[in-house]
């Protein structure tokens, strides 16, 4: 099921934005409340473990959303070292394809520095293969679906969806602060950059937020602490799912 060909599958054109408003004040009211407003109701624990290995023994899937600069990154390594997850950054996939020296990295980059998002196929077929190389039975995906294309690019190759998607909520003053001040060297931390990219990920990410909270499966984690109280959050999430 994980090596279909995605040519069939996939339209090739990329992720397409418009011009958003604060995704904060129009989006929050559908999230599900963080762990410290109430405990996770036993329907939602049966939902977020139902389906993991009902498909072949596939790993437990959980999807990491979060603008940039929201921290998710962080928090996925603290959670794949607490709680013996994969941590597949799509991020990562893509800079590695970079450094590759591949025509295919070349044309990443180029759509990096421009603040768009890479094609759906392209992305998708990079995290297929992080997933299949990996003997892990739990999958963290950070980074990914960045829109609703890629969502739905994901269930058509997997035939499968998300046991549990996790949106760190962060302010945008903030999410800006944080990027310009780690300074990594990375071609898309430029102030310039980084506001387009705030644009796509506030018009093309939501959506799929907000999909996956009409559906039960995503939770919102207040990302606006220091690293360690943002992970207390998130310890009281994973803890409570039984994995």
């Amino acid at each position: 099921m994980w090596r279909r060909r995605l040519s069939a599958l996939l339209p090739r054109s990329p992720c397409s934005s418009s011009a958003p408003s604060s995704y904060q004040q129009k989006h929050r009211h559908i999230l599900l409340p963080t762990p410290n407003e109430k405990p996770l109701a036993p329907s939602l624990l049966r939902l977020f473990t139902s389906q993991a290995g009902s498909d072949g023994g596939r790993p437990f899937i959980a999807f990491i959303l979060g603008g940039p600069g929201s921290g998710k990154g962080t928090q996925c390594s603290r959670i794949a070292s607490d709680f013996g997850f994969a941590h597949v950054s799509a991020g990562d996939l893509l800079r590695n394809e970079i450094t590759s020296g591949t025509d295919q990295g070349e044309l990443i980059l180029e759509i990096i520095r421009e603040g768009r998002i890479v094609p759906s196929e392209i992305t998708v077929e990079l995290v297929r293969k992080a997933i299949e190389s990996t003997t892990a039975k739990r999958v963290l995906i950070d980074g990914f679906p960045r829109c609703e294309e890629n969502r739905i690019a994901f269930e058509k190759i997997t035939g499968t969806e998300p046991d549990l998607v996790v949106f760190f909520d962060c302010p945008e003053d903030l999410m800006v602060k944080r990027l310009l001040g780690r300074n990594q060297g990375r071609v898309d931390d430029n102030i310039e950059t980084i506001k387009k990219r705030l644009k796509v990920f506030e018009s093309l990410n939501m959506p799929v937020v907000n999909y996956y909270s009409s559906k039960g499966k995503a939770h919102k984690i207040n990302a606006t602490g220091s690293a360690d109280e943002i992970f207390e959050a998130v310890r009281k999430l994973f803890s409570s799912l039984r994995l």
